[in-house]
């Protein structure tokens, strides 16, 4: 199944223009992130995708859960899977062996998720609010993300993602993934910040 995507596209986009793709968090859609293209590189093409599965209430997740922040395991998986296909999809029409993922809260579940799953696949990500998915991250081991270049960012007020899984991934990221990364921390809650998105920019123009 095609997902429903919102695009950003520069003037002068072509076969070899970087892609960017925004994954959204629990309850939102394709429209949620888009605007933060405004903060980051105007050469690059971005594409915010509506994530499957549809939230009582509104809005989409990209995975059926059993608590806050704890998704099935084959349901994430699914996602994983399907989003795959599309990106290795050739009518995309950009340059999406040179991808990097931007995920919030649900959405960094499963930018991680992805990376874990093929660390090659892509350029780098941007993992902000959330956490990994331990028990649906089949790839979690140590040094698996080795060179990969990764920014992760949270909220010091943020009590929306338990934090027991905030502890796991901190350690994981910092530690044993073996990750390129680029740590920060803001006075916010559940959300983003615009120094936040001012430090993303700074790591894309490094």
């Amino acid at each position: 199944m095609t997902p429903v995507v919102a695009w950003r596209r520069p003037a002068k986009a072509g076969p070899a223009t970087p892609l960017v793709v925004l994954l959204h968090g629990r309850g939102a859609d394709e429209y949620d992130l888009l605007d933060i293209a405004n903060f980051l590189p105007r050469a690059y093409t971005y594409a915010s995708v509506r994530a499957p599965v549809p939230v009582e209430g509104g809005g989409y997740t990209w995975f059926e859960n059993r608590g806050v922040a704890r998704p099935i395991p084959q349901s994430i998986a699914s996602s994983t899977a399907a989003f795959r296909a599309w990106l290795d999809d050739p009518a995309i029409g950009c340059a999406t062996q040179t991808c990097y993922l931007v995920g919030f809260s649900a959405g960094m579940m499963m930018a991680a998720a992805l990376a874990l799953d093929d660390p090659s696949r892509f350029a780098g990500a941007v993992l902000l609010s959330g956490a990994i998915a331990f028990d649906g991250a089949r790839h979690a081991s140590d040094g698996r993300l080795t060179g990969f270049r990764a920014f992760y960012g949270r909220g010091t007020l943020d009590d929306v993602i338990p934090q027991e899984l905030v502890s796991q991934t901190d350690a994981y990221l910092r530690g044993r993934s073996g990750a390129t990364l680029t740590f920060r921390e803001y006075p916010h809650g559940h959300s983003i910040s615009r120094a936040e998105l001012e430090d993303v920019a700074l790591w894309f123009e490094s």
